[in-house]
């Protein structure tokens, strides 16, 4: 195989692990506080969204440590250790107790650190300035497609449910955490790169035994050189700026992988299929994860003007979703009891409407038989 196609190979091979793995995860994250109200009633009390807060919080924090973590350990390890993390958080939810949930929590906000700096460190060595825009492509549309195939399942297995069931929940879990588990084993298929060498020189005996000598303090070095520029990173003028908007790109990932789901699974008015319609709600973010990147990254690469016009027309986009949602989602949906919400948003659910008229056709046939 030629270093290109190994490359090429280590590009793909990395987006089905991310795809299999965020299969599991994303769709763990949807259902989850549903699974957890369903789960109050019982012995254990826990919230899915102080789970979400503890991960994004441990997340953020553990961002400055983890380039000298992937510098001493390496890309695929780091990735393989952090995937056993993803499935061990999902596993928590077959027999789910308070304190394995939050340390679980825990332990994968830093594995989700660790994961996304290898990801990125992998990605880079695996490209060049000619490889690298075709390559980030071909990496998120595998790991989009993850919110399509996970929801998929949950829309076909929940379907016609109003509440989850034990027996339910356990069927879901275990089979997320085996296909979190054959994502994260996938990791071992990557191969490292051949080094790059200058055409007419090669690298003696002497300086491969100097290297091998010098690796300990060079991973050493390696740990504090990654922890300096991150520090430095962090103050820079265009890392300012940009975690503005990185800050609202946090809370909408937040929203719509944990709370919208939340929402539409508490809204008794969609009848029957509440639960399932969150499967189906993912399934459509997924959808439009894909065309939207695919979209902008058109728009991007030929419009004159620059970036500005696809920035604006991705905030307006995102405007009129958050008013459809408004005027779709009732107030006290996020925080609803295990019953559900019978509050009504300012658009009606079409089933709820049809259940109006059915009422009124009977009472109508009932006095007329008087």
């Amino acid at each position: 195989m030629s270093p290109e196609s190994k490359k090429l190979f280590n590009i793909v091979i990395l987006g089905v692990a991310f795809m299999f793995m965020f299969t599991a995860f994303q769709t763990c994250g949807n259902v989850a506080q549903t699974v957890i109200r369903s789960l109050n009633s019982t012995d254990f009390h826990g919230s899915g969204y102080t789970s979400l807060a503890i991960i994004y919080g441990v997340f953020s924090a553990s961002n400055l440590i983890t380039p000298s973590v992937v510098a001493i350990v390496g890309p695929q390890i780091s990735m393989f250790v952090s995937g056993l993390f993803y499935s061990m958080y999902i596993a928590v939810f077959i027999q789910p107790f308070p304190w394995s949930f939050y340390t679980a929590s825990v332990f994968i906000g830093i594995a989700a650190a660790v994961l996304w700096t290898a990801q990125g460190n992998c990605l880079t060595i695996n490209s060049d300035e000619l490889t690298i825009g075709r390559n980030s492509g071909i990496f998120w549309a595998l790991l989009q497609s993850s919110l399509f195939f996970g929801n998929l399942y949950i829309y076909f297995a929940w379907q016609g449910k109003t509440q989850i069931s034990e027996n339910d929940r356990r069927t879901v879990f275990i089979a997320l955490t085996v296909i979190s588990l054959v994502g994260t084993v996938l990791f071992f298929l990557i191969r490292k790169p051949d080094p790059e060498n200058v055409p007419g020189e090669e690298e003696s005996c002497d300086d491969q035994d100097m290297e091998a000598t010098e690796s300990g303090q060079n991973n050493v070095t390696k740990a504090v050189d990654a922890f300096k520029k991150s520090l430095k990173l962090c103050v820079t003028k265009e890392m300012l700026l940009l975690s503005v908007t990185t800050a609202y790109t946090g809370l909408e990932l937040t929203f719509f992988s944990g709370v919208y789901g939340t929402c539409i699974g508490a809204v008794n008015k969609f009848g029957t299929e509440e639960k399932s319609l969150i499967g189906l709600s993912g399934i459509f973010i997924g959808i439009g994860e894909i065309l939207g990147g695919s979209l902008f990254g058109l728009l991007s690469k030929n419009n004159r003007f620059g970036r500005n016009p696809v920035v604006l027309l991705g905030t307006l986009v995102h405007f009129i979703a958050f008013y459809l949602i408004f005027l779709n989602m009732p107030g006290d949906a996020p925080i609803a009891p295990v019953e559900g919400t019978n509050s009504s948003a300012y658009i009606r659910p079409r089933w709820c409407l049809e259940s109006s008229e059915k009422s009124i056709g009977v009472a109508t046939t009932l006095d007329q038989q008087e």
